[in-house]
């Protein structure tokens, strides 16, 4: 069986591949995440779960090779990861009673043949309205810091949320797992 390496040093990414019951081992690639100028979302996330994916068949040249990236839009905009408690509050500030969708990449590559496939998941969050106090609260209790947009949804992030939008659940906590087995298979690796 080819060795699977997810090219990733997420937590959450390891945990989703988890559910799928295949053997694989994590490495974190080394690369520029910082956007072209006037790279739209989905652009920035495909190039990167590309570049993630050939970064890492660079030190497993016989392995298929997963890898994602993902970025929340609001208004157009990029949201980064916070890095802070206040600038946590202040993005889900500015979400408030907003939609922010998250793109989500994902690359299947295989580093013997550098075959590859390539797609990116959009999922929609609705926000509720919020007050400063009920963002203050979640932040101190989740500590999204590290999160694009500020939340975590498999969390208390629950609670900030009318409704989602999109295809795979998965997706929003930063692996397409529906678009991840039809990628596998196409790469003759049946699941059961």
């Amino acid at each position: 069986m080819t060795q699977i390496v997810l090219g990733s040093s997420s937590p959450f990414r390891k945990q989703l591949l988890e559910k799928l019951g295949v053997p694989f081992v994590c490495c974190s690639p080394e690369v520029d995440e910082t956007p072209f100028e006037n790279e739209a979302p989905e652009a920035l996330v495909r190039r990167l779960a590309l570049l993630k994916a050939e970064a890492v068949a660079n030190l497993y040249p016989q392995a298929l090779i997963i890898a994602s990236d993902q970025v929340s839009v609001l208004n157009g905009q990029i949201n980064g990861k916070p890095g802070n408690r206040e600038a946590a509050i202040r993005q889900l500030e500015a979400s408030s009673g907003q939609t922010v969708v998250f793109y989500t990449s994902l690359c299947v590559y295989d580093a013997l043949t550098q075959r590859y496939e390539l797609g990116v998941e959009p999922f929609s969050v609705h926000f509720r309205t919020l007050n400063r106090d009920q963002i203050a609260r979640y932040v101190d209790h989740d500590s999204p810091l590290n999160c694009a947009g500020s939340f975590k949804s498999e969390g208390f992030g629950i609670t900030l949320f009318k409704s989602f939008e999109g295809k795979d659940p998965n997706t929003l906590i930063g692996l397409p797992l529906i678009l991840l087995v039809e990628m596998l298979e196409r790469f003759n690796l049946s699941l059961p």
